[in-house]
């Protein structure tokens, strides 16, 4: 019996020891596929990084050598990722704050996209050939004019001995809507027959234009964008006399204004230009109320006078830039001042890019006669 109990005892040893060895060797292999785990994870993760920190460099600095951004990535694997990830972020803000600071402000931007520049002078002119001929009934040092009043225009009334002040110089348009034919950089939707209410594609355009154009050769200019014509073209007269004494009182010392229209003559085909140097520019037209409405305006003549002027000198610098000039009974708010006119820029068959160009060398004109 004792010989059999000792025995037991032996075989109860080995067992454990055997069981001993098994839990060592399977704690060995969970702890080695453990490591193993936790290094693929790291590896993982390195990977990751690399990749979202080559990334924010690619998008924060301006680098083509895939060398240059392994390098940089080794050097930065050290540094916690979310950190990285919002230092990069803060860099990549930064640079667009920058970028979206360089950029000119919408007002700006309208400004540079048309740079002012003035006329040259000493180009050829030709005038292009249009299905409405320009009559005329008197002529005066070259200039030529329509008279539609009863009154004979005597050398006294066409002589141009007119004086201006250069102080202020008013711009403003009866017929506010007034637009041209569409053309392939200005096109627009029309509110009328050749009109509309967007003011970047009407008259008042136009009007913008040469008031830029003005202000480069010194002068102090208003411009009144106001609509006169909408939404009722009836009383367009009474309305725009509004502004302009109001404007007038604003602005003392001022003799020269300008109601600048488009011409409504013809079809749509009619589109008066003249080619000065490689621009085409739409032609310009005096219409110059006389005494005959129902407002009184003995001064007819000084407005008359100052239209002669410049269109002498226009006949000397561009020959053609204006059509002749047209003198009606009509007041046309003309008495305010000794310088009020009428302009009429091109037809409804010009483009809105041909009365630009026809405002840089009307100003250049204007600033040969008012000085």
């Amino acid at each position: 019996m004792i010989n059999m109990a000792v025995l037991n005892l032996k075989d109860i040893i080995k067992y454990i020891v055997k069981i001993t060895i098994l839990v060592t060797v399977v704690i060995g292999i969970t702890k080695y596929l453990s490591q193993n785990q936790s290094n693929i994870k790291n590896q993982i993760q390195e990977t990751n990084n690399k990749k979202l920190m080559t990334s924010f460099i690619n998008i924060a600095l301006p680098v083509t050598n895939t060398e240059s951004i392994n390098e940089t990535s080794t050097k930065l694997a050290s540094i916690d990722p979310l950190k990285l990830a919002l230092g990069m972020e803060l860099k990549v803000i930064n640079s667009l704050e920058e970028t979206k600071d360089e950029q000119p402000t919408s007002s700006e931007s309208k400004e540079d996209a048309t740079k002012v520049e003035q006329a040259q002078t000493g180009l050829k002119t030709e005038v292009q050939s249009s299905n409405v001929p320009n009559k005329y009934t008197t002529q005066y040092n070259g200039v030529k004019i329509k008279n539609e009043v009863k009154y004979k225009l005597t050398e006294e009334i066409l002589k141009p001995d007119i004086t201006v002040k250069k102080d202020n110089i008013l711009i403003y348009h009866t017929h506010s809507c007034e637009s041209y034919t569409p053309s392939e950089k200005y096109q627009y939707k029309k509110t009328g027959n050749f009109r509309t209410t967007d003011k970047n594609y009407s008259v008042i355009r136009v009007g913008n234009e040469l008031e830029a154009q003005l202000k480069t050769y010194g002068y102090n200019v208003t411009h009144d964008e106001s609509y006169h014509d909408y939404p009722s073209y009836t009383g367009s007269y009474a309305n725009s006399l509004k502004t302009i004494t109001k404007l007038l009182d604003e602005n003392k010392n001022t003799d020269v204004v300008i109601d600048l229209h488009r011409d409504a003559i013809g079809d749509s085909t009619y589109a008066p230009t003249v080619k000065i140097g490689e621009e085409y520019a739409a032609q310009l037209m005096f219409v110059i109320g006389g005494n005959e409405g129902s407002i009184k305006h003995e001064t007819w003549a000084q407005n008359l006078k100052f239209a002669i002027k410049v269109q002498e000198k226009a006949n000397e610098l561009y020959p053609g830039l204006f059509k002749p000039i047209i003198l009606r009974g009509t007041t046309y708010n003309q008495h305010v001042t000794k310088a009020a006119t009428i302009i009429e820029v091109g037809a409804t068959g010009n483009t809105l890019d041909q009365t630009l160009v026809s405002m840089k060398y009307l100003a250049k004109v204007l600033s040969e006669v008012v000085k």
